[in-house]
């Protein structure tokens, strides 16, 4: 009995060594099938057998593609190994990153009326104003007629700091007798954002609820075009509704992780939005519309009295305007409406809705004196039909009190256009520019069919078309141009995206940056560290292109012919939709990663020399 269970015993062992033995050659022989350049392949041109290798996982190959497992997605994703975001070129087209020539002086002011005349014709008659194409011409090439180096006395640079309109307009809280010189001025690097020889100002934008790509892609178009080392951006996240919104981004936001670093630099700043109870109101300006008491009330506990409808003034005669508690729960009906107003009357500046993408310096447009502006309402010819999806006020000044007063009065009601009306009654609209859409939304026009004369270049007549990749997909979206023939580059010649962080760049930043891990920061994308890239290439997934297996083929798309001329590109409600591969925000994107790769310049010429930025993660049904 006790040999027959020596005997059992051995043949188990005997049984498991050469199980073993074969599962080992079965290995070996699948690792030399990957990496023997002789093997047989698929019909994708891989390796037939697949399994787990490296930092990607290889699943099976399709009709459709490779099935591929990234570190960054829950979802596979189907590769196409000849026409794939990973070789597939970004143009057919030389590109010229560069065609706005060298950035405006710092001190370079626009002269805003005369850019609402020329777009616009006569106050009353607007003869031009839906003459987009003219307009975005002018734009372009009269930058000699209407942007302007102020007189040394005259320049914001030679103004006193403390006097600014700005909170820390000179980087030390206003503490400082003058700015420094241009001379002197340090441009913003990789661990310090620079000093400013004039005043900074700050950008402002409302979110509310984690990032998303329209987060992104304004961040990256702010980066790509502004001053950095004199501007700010203020991104208010909304408090009343999450009290802990600005440290959640901070802290849990994957996709905000990618910019931490310029927080800490000090290029972007959160803010908590809170509505105030009560805003602070300008001395020694005129305030009839206030609706003063002829007899102000008697002082409370506090020392402070009523004075007007509204209107509280403190012992020390500082005057604010009070808002009760009935009068906020207006507040969630158009809270971003009343936020653009309430924080350019407390900071001054320009704010931007965050479907907004930057394609011009704006710091001309901020400097003037008198820079109040907002946009035209598409075409609408009244003069109170404003739109303030971009808007700039001076803060703490009568009319940025007087619109603060109005939307208060009525109910809390900011809506542009209400506003609008109401300067226009008062007489007070034209201390409120309106420049043409043609500036900020030159497709508006087109949109509504209000567009005379030529269409734009490109000539898009709704806003999903600037997402469109697929050939043919555009109808007639060159009919306008008339400018140099574009020259065709081989596609072996044309760059493609390969713009990684690299891995010696990865070793040197800090471990608050998303660069370090990227973690698939949107709901509905993935992206790939530079090790799946390269196991990709290494198995033959990513191979060589061929052009005719290209759902969306590179064209004759660059950013120098997407609008020229405008400062911003709005998207509109454009929420749900991906850019699709070389569409003109594609385009957009590939501008932006190449600069932040240090590959290509931004449209003044301008190495980026900040901390690493990632790229855009890839939408999987473009892959």
């Amino acid at each position: 009995m006790a040999e027959r269970s020596k005997t059992h015993a051995a043949c188990t062992l005997l049984k498991n060594v050469t199980l073993a033995v074969l599962l080992y050659g079965a290995i070996f022989g699948i690792i030399n099938l990957a990496s023997n350049p002789n093997v047989a392949k698929g019909k994708l041109g891989i390796p037939a057998l697949l399994d787990k290798t490296g930092p990607a996982e290889l699943i099976k190959t399709t009709k459709a593609g490779v099935q591929v497992k990234f570190a960054s997605s829950p979802e596979t994703i189907t590769i196409n190994p000849h026409a794939n975001v990973f070789n597939r070129p970004v143009s057919a087209v030389k590109i010229k990153d560069d065609y706005m020539g060298p950035r405006p002086h710092t001190d370079t002011e626009a002269d805003l009326k005369l850019l609402v005349e020329e777009c616009r014709g006569t106050y009353n008659g607007i003869e031009k104003m839906r003459n987009v194409f003219d307009c975005l011409k002018f734009f372009a090439d009269g930058e000699k007629s209407y942007y302007k180096l102020p007189a040394e006395k005259d320049r914001a640079s030679s103004q006193d700091p403390r006097q600014a309109e700005y909170v820390n307009a000179d980087g030390h809280d206003n503490t400082l007798s003058k700015y420094v010189s241009v001379s002197e001025a340090v441009p913003a690097n990789g661990s310090s954002i620079g000093t400013c020889p004039g005043p900074i100002i700050p950008y402002h934008v409302y979110w509310t609820g984690p990032a998303t790509w329209r987060v992104e892609v304004f961040v990256k178009s702010y980066l790509y075009t502004q001053n950095l080392a004199c501007s700010r951006l203020w991104i208010w996240l909304d408090s009343d509704r999450n009290p802990n919104a600005v440290q959640d981004m901070l802290t849990k936001d994957t996709l905000f992780e990618r910019f931490l670093p310029l927080v800490e630099r000090g290029d972007i700043t959160l803010k908590a939005w809170k509505f105030p109870s009560r805003i602070p109101l300008p001395k020694n300006e005129d305030a009839t519309d206030l609706a003063y008491y002829s007899t102000p009330g008697k002082p409370n506990a506090k020392g402070e009295r009523a004075v007007g409808d509204g209107i509280m003034e403190d012992k020390d005669g500082q005057q604010w305007l009070v808002l009760t508690p009935k009068q906020m729960t207006f507040l969630p009906v158009a809270v971003s409406d009343a936020v653009r107003f309430v924080v350019l009357h407390i900071h001054g500046g320009a704010y931007f809705d965050m479907d907004v993408l930057m394609l011009r310096d704006m710091r001309p447009l901020l400097l003037p004196k008198e820079h109040a502006f907002a946009e035209r309402w598409a075409a609408h010819p009244h003069p109170g039909d404003y739109n303030t999806a971009i808007m700039s006020l001076t803060a703490n000044s009568s009319l940025s009190s007087y619109l603060l007063r109005g939307g208060v009065r009525m109910g809390l009601n900011f809506h542009p256009r209400v506003l609008g009306r109401m300067a226009w009654k008062d007489g007070r609209d034209q201390e409120f520019l309106m420049l043409e859409t043609g500036a900020f939304d030159p497709i508006w026009t087109e949109f509504n069919w209000d567009r005379e004369g030529r269409c734009t270049v490109p000539c898009l007549r709704d806003y999903g078309a600037a997402f469109k990749g697929k050939k043919g997909a555009i109808k007639d979206e060159w009919e306008s141009y008339d400018g140099p023939q574009l020259k065709p580059i081989g596609l072996e010649q044309a760059p493609t995206k390969e713009l990684r962080i690299r891995d010696a760049e990865l070793e040197n930043v800090p471990h608050s940056s998303a660069a370090q891990a990227p973690k698939g920061q949107h709901p509905d994308s993935f992206s790939a560290t530079p090790k799946e890239e390269a196991e990709l290439r290494k198995t033959g997934v990513v191979s060589d292109y061929v052009l005719s297996e290209d759902k969306f083929p590179p064209n004759n798309r660059t950013l120098e012919n997407f609008f020229r001329g405008a400062w911003t590109y709005h998207i509109h409600n454009q929420w749900l939709k991906h850019p699709e591969p070389s569409s003109w925000i594609n385009v957009l994107e590939h501008a932006h990663d190449g600069f932040f790769a240090g590959t290509r310049t931004n449209v003044y010429g301008e190495k980026w020399t900040g901390p690493s930025v990632m790229p855009y993660n890839y939408w999987p049904e473009f892959v």
